[in-house]
């Protein structure tokens, strides 16, 4: 199996209760893992439910996002998790 990079969108195991679902890949590789973001519908996340997920829940690779997709995912992202503006 190839390794999941970042901007690229997989078929993820999410287990028995989330079930399986697209999401993408928002992190470099670290660790044989990732963080994800589960798809809600076409152009909405549900950023409450980053998680990391183990290569082995991947089921296949079905997307790259284009660079201005992920810029946009990237800028809403550094918002959530309070990085926008934020000092050190």
């Amino acid at each position: 199996m190839a390794d999941p990079r970042r901007g690229e969108v997989w078929i993820v195991d999410l287990g028995m209760a989330a079930k399986v679902r697209p999401c993408l890949v928002l992190s470099i590789p670290a660790l044989d893992q990732d963080l994800k973001v589960p798809f809600l519908r076409v152009g909405a996340f549900d950023a409450q439910s980053l998680v990391t997920i183990p290569h082995a829940k991947l089921v296949r690779r079905i997307g790259t996002l284009v660079p201005s997709q992920w810029q946009a995912v990237e800028t809403v992202v550094r918002k959530w998790l309070g990085f926008e503006g934020a000092k050190p």
